[in-house]
This record gives structure tokens, sequence and C-alpha cells, in this order.
């Protein structure tokens, strides 16, 4: 929408909480009222009104937004609600806390502009749908938030699964696929950005299309992408049951998409897989996984689970602790379980004590950490190339993530300058020899043409 002429848009300030698919719609909204002409700010202090993007996926991020909003309204800010919080509660919202304009479910968020201008003349607005519906499309202005060398980008929005632990389905909905047109469309306008790396998320990624083209189109999607200028390709949330021979394939022959799996397993254990509502992944880990391994030598597999669980035994723990030593994972997650109201768990009986699922956490953390110091140890010696991120102009120091690191979740890379004190600039993708490891993070040092010229004669020599 134009701004309307002659009528000086106010500035608003925005507040992110919660995932990167929110982070995504965070970015819409702040491209949507860029273009219609508002002033929008990271700092509160530069605005009366404040649009909080919030979190509601479990007890602990609804807090944290809760709290968010509460420090907000103290300051006297105006605020707009939108995201998950606003979906779960809706009116609910508005009726409880005063300072509250304006709710905007996450569906809705396409229709911050017409929010804005509703609360500047004394409205105040529920804009959630009962069901959400929409999806965007390369068409949507976006104003990005990461680096400019990292972009995330949705290709599908809501879940067809119903697991017992999660609410995401009723605060997003079912699945919806973008077309592959537009996903590669918005692929190209990241890459003219200078995009070193592209992200996919959704709730299942694996199961990308199923809905729009009546079957899993993931493997066709990566490909199209593979001819898109961008040098890493990474996918996040890829479902046991999607990862078939034609997406393995197509991680074996698309040269820029990363050997990175992120498989969100929740448990080892059958009976608790079933009373999670996650039949369709039991008796599949260990094969499905083995299977990677064969076709992809070079995976680097990062999961989470999920401990205490309703009806979790000490048995069922020890099955996990078991599947997590034999499978040895590179990046492993671990939560303790949150009853949500709404989910079909929160009902469940035989709920374990909350001081045991912390100790249980506590175990299987203790069991990887080793795992993890083996896994990252195997890559010292190795050339890598590494997107810097941070520098130090007095030290030389540089920060950077290497393929089997992705942001935010995983380890990172500390670089020192290498021969003749080469260097690089955030932003900037390159070779680093990695000298040292230790639990999640790499050390290395930047190499030069010529150190890569050696070390490229030596391995031929070697495998001759």
């Amino acid at each position: 929408m134009p701004p309307q002429p002659g009528r000086e848009r106010p500035t608003v300030a925005f507040t992110h909480l919660g995932c990167e698919k929110n982070r995504v719609d965070t970015e819409h909204m702040l491209g949507l009222l860029a273009e219609a002409g508002y002033g929008v700010s990271a700092d509160e202090s530069d605005a009366k009104v404040v649009v909080v993007n919030t979190c509601s996926f479990i007890q602990d991020a609804r807090a944290e937004s809760v709290r968010t909003l509460v420090e907000l309204a103290e300051q006297g800010k105006e605020l707009i609600i939108a995201g998950c919080l606003a979906q779960h509660f809706q009116q609910e919202l508005l009726d409880s806390l005063p300072e509250a304009r304006a709710i905007v479910g996450t569906g809705d968020y396409q229709h911050i502009v017409e929010v804005l201008e509703r609360v500047e003349a004394g409205e105040r607005v529920n804009r959630v749908s009962a069901v959400p519906t929409f999806v965007g499309d390369e068409h949507l202005p976006r104003y990005r938030t990461t680096s400019e060398a990292v972009a995330y980008l949705k290709v599908a929005e809501g879940c067809d699964y119903r697991c017992a632990f999660c609410i995401i389905p009723k605060l997003r909905g079912d699945q919806r696929s973008r077309p592959i047109e537009s996903i590669v469309a918005e692929a190209r306008q990241l890459a003219e950005q200078g995009v070193k790396e592209l992200i996919l998320i959704s709730q299942i990624t694996t199961n990308y299309g199923l809905d729009l083209y009546g079957r899993p189109r993931l493997d066709d999607l990566l490909r199209a992408l593979g001819e898109v200028e961008i040098p890493w390709i990474r996918v996040h949330y890829a479902y046991p049951t999607g990862l078939t021979e034609p997406v393995l394939a197509a991680y074996r022959d698309v040269p820029n998409l990363l050997p990175y799996l992120d498989l969100p397993l929740q448990h080892s254990h059958p009976e608790v897989l079933r009373a999670m509502n996650r039949p369709w992944q039991t008796g599949v880990n260990g094969a499905l996984l083995q299977r990677i391994r064969d076709q992809l030598p070079d995976a680097v597999l990062r999961t989470t689970f999920i401990v205490g669980f309703p009806g979790e035994t000490e048995e069922h723990f020890e099955h996990l602790l078991a599947f997590v030593a034999e499978q040895r994972f590179d990046h492993v997650g671990v939560f303790t379980f949150s009853p949500e109201d709404g989910t079909a768990a929160a009902d469940l009986p035989d709920p374990v004590p909350a001081e045991v699922a912390s100790e249980r956490r506590d175990r299987l953390m203790a069991l990887q950490q080793p795992i993890a110091a083996e896994r990252n140890g195997a890559w010292v010696g190795r050339i890598v190339d590494v997107l810097i991120e941070q520098d130090n102009p007095t030290s030389g120091a540089m920060l950077g993530r290497c393929a089997r690191f992705a942001p935010d979740v995983d380890g990172e890379v500390h670089v020192s300058p290498g021969e003749g004190g080469l260097c690089a600039a955030p932003g900037t993708m390159v070779p680093v020899r990695i000298t040292a490891a230790d639990t999640y993070d790499l050390r290395g040092e930047v190499v030069g043409a010529g150190a890569m010229v050696s070390d490229a004669l030596a391995a031929t020599r070697s495998r001759a």
C-alpha cells in the first residue's frame, strides 16, 4: 500500500521472539510498513507503538512473550501483539492488557499496514483469522533482520501432523506449500542481495508440496534451487518419513546443498513414540540413519529429543540413552516435556516429576558431550569453507561457521589469520584449516592459495 500523500508516517518499533519461521513473518511486516512509508526500528525508545511478534510454543516461550509485553506496557508503549500468542489467546489479550491496541494472527501479518492505520485512527483491532490460511510469496516486501550473508526462506506454513505434545497446528493451521516457482524466484532475489547461505524452513520441510501437488516434491525443489547462485543451501526440519530415495539422491547430486540433516526424532522407544502420536516413526530411526550414512558419508546429523513425556519410564529413558550412544549424532538438543493446554499430551496419565525430567535431560546431555567432541575432532586437519560472520580489526581474529554448523543452534569456528596475516571480512567465505576442536566449536586458520595447492598435491600423492 503506497503512503498517503501529505501525511508523515510515524516510526514503529519491532520486537521479535520465537523461531526463525516467526522471524520471516517479522521481516515481511517490516517490509510492508517500510514500503507504506512508516519508519521501522529495533529500538523501542524510538517509537510510541511497538509490534511484538510473539511465541506461544511452550510455557517458557509464553512467559517470555508476556514478560516482554508487560515491560513495554510499563514503559508507556502502545502494543501491537502479533504471532502465536495472539493466535492462541486472541480477544483475551485485548481484554486483559489495556496497552494492547491490536492483535494480529499468524495468518494475518500481511494486513499490518491496515492494522496500524486503524490503530492510528483510534480503534482497537482484532485481526486474527480463526483458521490461518495465508502463505506468502516472492512479491511480499521483506526487510531482512539477519546478516547480509544469511537468509531464511519459508517454503511452507502449517502442519498436518498431530503430535500429542505440539500446539503448532492450532496456532499455524494445516500445511500450505508455496509453488516451486515462487520459492526459486525469492531465492534468486536473495542471491542478488548477496546471500551466501539459504536456510529452508517450514514445520515439516520433507513433506513440502504434499498439499499442493498431491505428493511430496522436496527433491524437485532442491534440484531447482541448485540452479540458484548461492553457495550453501541448508534444510531444517527434515522429518524421517520424508527422506525418500529421491530426496537423498538430490542431496548427493545438488552441489550447493549441504549434507546437513536436521531430524527432530523426539524419542527412540516405540511405546513413547506411540504415546506422542508419532507411530509413523516407530522402528524407522536406526534403519533410516544407517541409510543416510551409507548414501551420504559426510552427512552431519542434528536431532532433538523430549524427555519426561507422560508415561516415560526409566526403561524407556535407558532405551533413549542406548540409542544416542549407538547413533553418535553430531548435534543433539534435549528438552523436558512441557504440558500445553489444547494438546492431547496435556491430559495423559502418569506425569513425570519435573525434577526427574530435568535429571534425565542432564544425563542425556552428559552422554552426548564427549560424542559431540569426538565428532568435531574428526574435522581437525581438514580444510573447509567458513562463512565469516564477525571480525576483530585489531587482532585479526574472526568468527564464522562451516557447513556442519547451522546459525544459532550449533557451534562456531574461531578463525585466526593465516600466514601473512590473511583475514576476511564478515559476509565472505574463506578456506580454513581446522587446527583444534572442543565439545561445541572448532578452531582454525585462514589458508592461502599456495597452501591450498600444496595440500591438494599432498592429497593426490597419498591417493596414488
